[in-house]
């Protein structure tokens, strides 16, 4: 139950990103990013996306 919640709530997340993304008013990124975190966990290829995204920001992991 808590796994289908957490990819559930990452695909809400992403879907609500992606429909800020079209709304100059609002900020999508701030529910996309986080959506993205979460779905990392499930999914290789957002893993993979989201690594990328660290190394192309510089983000170095301790």
């Amino acid at each position: 139950v808590k796994h289908t919640f957490r990819i559930t709530l990452g695909i809400i997340l992403v879907i609500i990103g992606m429909i800020g993304g079209l709304i100059p008013v609002f900020q999508g990124w701030l529910f996309g990013i986080p959506g993205l975190i979460i779905l990392a966990d499930y999914f290789p290829p957002v893993n993979r996306l989201l690594k990328w995204a660290k190394k192309k920001a510089g983000y170095q992991e301790k």
